[in-house]
């Protein structure tokens, strides 16, 4: 079980690297390599289905925190108190928005996950 985990954080930091500048593919790019990972090291498909799907779930959580995270930042720099709930709130809205596109993501990084784990058999 250990190689899974393995595998989805390599996958998860792909995917958190990459999904900044290409939100989709960055998913499934990150879901084939903790794919492949998982699969090279424990030899299953499942085990690279199951990298990808967790490296595409936990990815989306934490851009969805570093967007909160920036938009509370932004508003309390412009505008002060107000500005920073402001900016906590919008980051809020915006968080939810990632993290709904974040479950189509963990369906791409399956997707990449599964063919990781089909190559590296």
């Amino acid at each position: 079980m250990g190689s899974v985990w393995l595998g989805a954080f390599v996958g998860f930091l792909v995917t958190v690297g990459l999904g900044w500048l290409f939100p989709g593919l960055g998913h499934l790019i990150g879901g084939f390599v903790g794919g492949l990972v998982a699969g090279v090291i424990a030899r299953g498909v499942g085990k690279g289905l199951i990298a990808g799907f967790l490296a595409g779930v936990f990815g989306g959580i934490i851009i969805a925190l570093f967007v909160l995270a920036h938009l509370t930042v932004a508003g309390g720099v412009s505008g002060g108190v107000q500005g920073g709930i402001f900016g906590f709130l919008s980051g809020v809205a915006v968080g939810i928005a990632v993290i709904v596109v974040a479950a189509f993501g963990a369906i791409a990084s399956t997707i990449g996950g599964l063919i990781g784990g089909l190559i590296s058999r």
